[in-house]
């Protein structure tokens, strides 16, 4: 009876606690392209996703909060939950367009980064984004590193030095080249497959500055989108405007790994807390993607 007793004691620590891979990850990038719908995988050449896909774990069938529009699902993945309890509703709202639900000591509703700057105050934080709507979405008094760049180069050379000076413990990056070709040109031509492919590059050299930091093994990084898009706009219920990547690699994370889960764009939220060992605040609705965890 004593040996059983201590058996079933042995497998409730061992699933209770954080796993090796959560153990190992101090720093997360969370790297946002605006636009980049999850067909954009059949047309474009991307070797670098390509590349963290068979390094990592990946979907392609991760679903937008509706509506598909960008501050409702850029709110929703830093905040998770949907619109219905943080309260940003539209393409371009500035502040909650219905009350949220809980506000933090922000003001806000909670985000990863309050969460992560009231957990451990020393951390280094940072939201380096090309549109300015991202600026009204996360708590400015929380972070180390507001900026604001024009163009997805400019914005790149920025995440660069400011990943190999700071070694960021949060950094949100949001790149807009393939969102902005999609509603000049449109979505589903050569042109919108070109930006992804530009975008690809991009990501490829901040993978590159988190290797010259010297933080790669205690880092995860997660590639994904706010919405896709049809025709030259988004925002309504098609599968090629909710449908997006959801990308992520790192220490234990499972390789070559497709996930079969269902993701939400506010389970990305979720599973960044589980990995920093965040405790998730009881208004967020997100799970975390657990199967990523390997042994």
């Amino acid at each position: 009876m004593a040996k059983r007793i201590l058996f079933f004691i042995a497998i409730m620590i061992a699933c209770c606690a954080p796993s090796l891979a959560q153990q190992k990850i101090k720093h997360v990038v969370l790297i946002g392209v605006d636009g980049m719908g999850a067909y954009a995988f059949k047309k474009a050449k991307l070797p670098v996703m390509q590349s963290m896909m068979a390094n990592g774990s990946w979907s392609l069938e991760a679903r937008t909060v509706l509506p598909s529009a960008s501050a409702a699902n850029w709110a929703s993945m830093n905040m998770g939950a949907g619109p219905e309890l943080h309260g940003f509703t539209t393409w371009g709202s500035k502040s909650p367009d219905m009350p949220s639900r809980v506000l933090d000591e922000y003001g806000m509703f909670p985000s990863i980064a309050g969460l992560l700057r009231k957990s451990r105050p020393e951390s280094e934080i940072g939201f380096i984004y090309e549109w300015d709507g991202i600026g009204y979405l996360f708590p400015k008094a929380a972070v180390n590193k507001d900026l604001n760049c024009d163009g997805d180069v400019a914005l790149t050379n920025a995440v660069v030095d400011y990943i190999e000076t700071k070694k960021p413990n949060y950094l949100f990056v949001h790149l807009h080249d393939v969102d902005s070709v999609g509603h000049t040109v449109g979505h589903d031509t050569p042109e919108y497959y070109a930006s992804v492919e530009r975008t690809d590059a991009h990501i490829g050299e901040i993978l590159k500055s988190i290797e010259r930091a010297g933080i790669a093994d205690e880092t995860l990084v997660l590639v994904t989108a706010d919405h896709g898009g049809i025709n030259n706009g988004h925002g309504s219920t098609t599968m090629v405007e909710m449908q997006i990547p959801w990308i992520v690699t790192g220490p234990g994370i499972r390789k070559n790994h497709q996930i079969q889960e269902s993701i939400m764009t506010f389970d990305t939220a979720a599973t960044i807390a589980a990995a920093l060992k965040l405790k998730a605040p009881q208004v967020w609705i997100g799970r975390p993607v657990r199967s990523i965890f390997g042994k």
